[in-house]
């Protein structure tokens, strides 16, 4: 049981400069541990959340010891738990959150115990901001156009999440249109130092978007998990995580004149995961931190995922109190953040002695060394230099099919496809670019590229230059802040001239939500299998995301989108090629438009002014007139509509007793799905448009939903009927057991049809049959999705096998009682004989106790083969959570035995 705290003779009271208190803290230095000077400050984190949370019974003393001997302890993988000050929420992982909290009341309710208990007791924000579909551009009445739009489509969903807002404690729902959920962080909802109560303590984040490592930018410690640990974390459980090792990236230098953070961040992203950074933390310190912004690092940070580590983490130091500041926070909140942080030795001062940190592992970046850059065109880590684009493109269109590579002929290359496009002639061609997208929480947040693209912008409509109109342009800012500031430049009205009129505010493009391109311009693709691109200032560049008909995606910079646009093709040779020719019938390049760092940091300086954020952000909860005239029922357990196709009771606690059912094995499964390297979530994950003939367009068309009232699998996650159907029907997938098609189906084994996945899975149910996976390396890479692991889950898959997995997907895959295994090193279903045709068994002690986290286990199949994999549940946390059936199933029977 838990008892009183044993560090509380180290809390203090942390005094104001002018006589009072700010409240009380537990103090570092207090310990008189030497080896604290030498922890990252990321680490330090930690361990105040482990000392203020010990209560000997979910954190315990010797967890605390763990931390503080980081330096000996992070290389032999121990377990610690860890308690996130708040946690984040975004829509689309919002609702089958709130969906799983109504359905544990239920639950808790069934088994005798008080539904109440089921409630966040951490604070909870959730922001509505992944519902934007861009199905209207290139217009004045873009925003209002598709707000009416979402309003329509998801009028059902939002009035269930603000049903959430009030049946729930402790949960603040920012409505739909105010931003995307990063920005909406980092500009208003970081605390960076909580005072609760008069309780003083750093703010730390879990998410459930992969991005949420945004919020490393202004020094706050958080990083993206499943929905699944969310949850939990959310009702009191502490994450159960390996203490991470910490690599040091020193900054040196500044960048030259014309760089942009786009091109540092890419210039990072491929330094990192080339050293390899899985599961670690990324710590930024060295003099280059001076000359780095606010903005400039939440951007580096913001693509943690990207470079694969758990966070990219920047202490806080002057420019954070400077941004803080700008943003509104107001002078004592800051003042108590700075007095805080300074106390406890979690403030970078440059003008004091270098601190004696030590890390893991060590990088080094002189940013004078960074070149202008694009990412493509299917991963965000194949970084691209702007010099190399028009070979490296050539290259890729000859190179046979893979990430870096198309299988184009060589006498296709240079096709010319003629079309008519509203009356007027117009030609496509391989690399053309037909979607051109400002977007994504990436950038715009940063005023520097915002504010350069509108520069660059600027430009060419003075000299005359224009977008093809066949581009569907867009422009969706992360908060109204960027309208503001656009407005107050003067710069948007040559942005909307050049058709990036504002669509809305919320992730667009980078999701996928980009709607559809003119028919006629989808027609010519399709019609002559012409490659074309997509140009976004995101993240996310997997083949298939952005949407079904650009093959090619390239990450850039929001100024390179505009010149990318204005080229009408990635086809080119910013240096030696014109970008189009002027209304003087003059050729005019890539250097005739592109502003200098002194022209953005004079429009920065002018444009972007604390009285915007506040402006901004006191109106934020006020929502707007559709959210406002939403009406909900009232009551603490929800009244399920069994008509709704967007909000379904799931059946995950159906026949659920006190009583864990313990392990389980896996006897004579079938293969579902034989995959190779890199499947990502976004393959496994229901996301995009509803395809027309796919088992989820059929399950809606037979409860009487129109095709186009269909929405998108996002806007459904709230209903488990649909994402099951919606698993892996990516229509880019590579199974193998389809021998070279590419596309969402599978073979049934016994029978040799080829069937959906869905219906496949159905038939191995129905028969009895449990069926497994067999995967490559990096196994459920990209975002964190819970419906990744659910929707497996959904349709029966009791284990997967794979080289490697990605942090969070493989943590979600436990959560939802899925076994995961790795091959031996050097081993693989190829290196093995695999064929994926065979019976696989693997056999799993009935007792949780005769399990060890990461122990061998071996695999037989029914022709002879046997070979070793890893277990890969790497805590005991983890094993207590497969005990139970899964994470949630073990929080409602500890809730109640409470």
């Amino acid at each position: 049981m838990a008892s009183e705290n044993p560090f509380r003779s180290i809390l203090k009271a942390l005094e104001k400069p002018d006589g009072g208190e700010f409240g009380n803290y537990y103090s570092l230095p207090a310990l008189n541990d030497p080896r604290i000077d030498k922890l990252p400050y990321s680490i330090r984190i930690l361990l105040e959340s482990a000392i203020r949370n010990c209560d000997e019974f979910q954190v315990k003393s010797k967890d605390v010891e763990k931390i503080l001997d980081w330096e000996n302890t992070s290389p032999k993988q121990v377990e610690i738990p860890f308690k996130p000050a708040r946690v984040l929420l975004q829509d689309f992982t919002g609702v089958p959150a709130v969906v799983d909290l109504a359905c544990m009341r239920d639950a808790m309710n069934n088994l005798g115990g008080d539904s109440n208990k089921i409630n966040p007791l951490v604070p909870v924000d959730l922001v509505i901001d992944h519902s934007v579909q861009v199905d209207v551009a290139r217009s004045e009445n873009a925003v209002q156009a598709n707000m009416e739009l979402e309003f329509q489509r998801n009028k059902e969903r939002f009035a269930f999440l603000k049903w959430g807002s009030n049946a729930f404690d402790n949960m603040l729902v920012v409505p739909p249109g105010s931003g995307i959920v990063h920005q909406v962080n980092l500009e208003y909802l970081a605390r960076v130092v909580f005072n609760r109560n008069g309780l003083l303590y750093p703010d730390s984040v879990v998410g459930t978007d992969s991005h949420t490592t945004m919020i490393d930018g202004l020094g706050v410690a958080g990083w993206g998990v499943g929905g699944i640990e969310a949850e939990a974390t959310m009702l009191g459980q502490p994450m159960s995580m390996v203490l991470p090792g910490v690599v040091g990236f020193k900054l040196t230098g500044k960048l030259r004149d014309g760089m942009t953070a786009t091109d540092l961040v890419l210039t990072v992203t491929q330094m990192l995961r080339k050293h390899g950074v899985v599961g670690k933390f990324v710590e930024f310190h060295g003099e280059g931190m001076r000359e780095l912004s606010l903005a400039d690092r939440a951007t580096i940070a913001n693509m943690s995922p990207e470079y694969g580590a758990t966070m990219g983490f920047f202490p806080v130091d002057h420019v954070t109190l400077q941004y803080l500041k700008l943003t509104g926070r107001s002078d004592e909140t800051v003042a108590m953040i700075e007095a805080y942080l300074r106390a406890n030795k979690m403030f970078v001062d440059y003008n004091e002695p270098a601190s004696k940190t030590v890390y893991s592992s060590k990088l080094e970046l002189n940013l004078e060394d960074v070149e202008p850059c694009v990412s493509g065109p299917k991963r965000p880590h194949d970084r691209v230099p702007l010099k190399e684009m028009k070979a490296d493109w050539h290259s890729c269109l000859d190179s046979r099919v893979g990430f870096k590579g198309f299988a184009v002929p060589k006498e296709a290359q240079s096709k010319a496809v003629e079309f008519n496009f509203n009356g007027t002639p117009a030609k496509l061609r391989h690399g053309d670019v037909v979607i051109a997208a400002i977007t994504s929480c990436t950038n715009t947040s940063n005023p520097s590229v915002m504010l350069g693209a509108a520069l660059v912008a600027k430009k060419a409509c003075e000299l005359g230059l224009e977008v093809k109109p066949w581009i569907k342009t867009s422009l969706a800012p992360g908060s109204g802040v960027v309208t503001k500031y656009l407005a107050k430049s003067g710069l948007q009205k040559y942005l909307s001239q050049l058709g990036f009129s504002i669509v809305g505010y919320g992730c667009t493009t980078c999701i996928g939500n980009s709607g559809d391109i003119h028919e006629a311009v989808a027609s010519a693709i399709v019609d002559n299998d012409l490659v074309a691109s997509a140009v976004l200032s995101g993240n996310r560049n997997f083949e298939g995301r952005v949407h079904p008909l650009t093959r090619a995606n390239y990450l850039a910079s929001p100024p390179l989108v505009v010149a990318y646009a204005l080229a009408g093709t990635v086809d080119i040779d910013f240096e030696t090629e014109p970008i189009g020719t002027g209304k003087d019938g003059k050729k005019i390049f890539f250097r005739d438009i592109w502003p200098s760092n002194k022209e953005v940091a004079e429009v920065v300086q002018a444009s972007v002014l604390p009285d915007m954020f506040k402006a901004t952000y006191e109106a934020i909860t006020k929502g707007n007139s559709m959210w406002n005239e939403l009406s909900v029922a009232s009551g603490t357990l929800y009244e399920w509509d069994p008509k709704s196709t967007y909000i379904h009771e799931p059946p995950y606690f159906k026949g659920m007793t006190m009583s864990p059912p313990g392990p389980h094995g896996v006897k004579d499964a079938f293969c579902l799905l034989n995959f190779g390297d890199s499947i990502t979530t976004d393959h496994i994950s229901p996301a995009g448009s509803i395809h027309k003939d796919s088992p989820a367009a059929k399950y809606l068309m037979e409860r009487g939903v129109d095709r186009r009232d269909f929405n998108s699998y996002g806007s459904r996650r709230g209903n488990d009927e649909i994402m099951a159907r919606g698993t892996f029907a990516n229509i880019r997938i590579v199974n193998k057991h389809l021998k070279g098609e590419v596309g969402p189906k599978t073979v049934h084994i016994p029978s040799g049809e080829k069937l959906s996945v869905f219906d496949a899975a159905m038939k191995y149910r129905n028969e009895g049959r449990d069926t497994i996976i067999l995967a490559g390396a990096e196994y459920g890479s990209g975002s964190s999705r819970d419906w990744a692991a659910k929707g497996p889950m959904l349709l029966g898959v009791k284990a997967v096998i794979s080289k490697s997995f990605e942090r969070i997907h493989r943590s979600n895959l436990v959560g939802m009682g899925i076994i995961p295994l790795c091959f031996k090193t050097g081993e693989d279903a190829e290196t093995l004989g695999l064929t994926g045709e065979e019976l696989y068994t693997i056999e799993l002690p009935n007792n949780v106790s005769e399990i060890k986290p990461g122990q061998d286990v071996t695999v037989v199949t029914n022709n002879g083969k046997s070979f070793t994999c890893t277990l890969r549940f790497d805590t005991e946390v983890e094993l207590a959570y497969f005990n139970h059936g899964g994470i949630l199933q073990y929080v409602i029977r500890n809730l109640i035995k409470q």
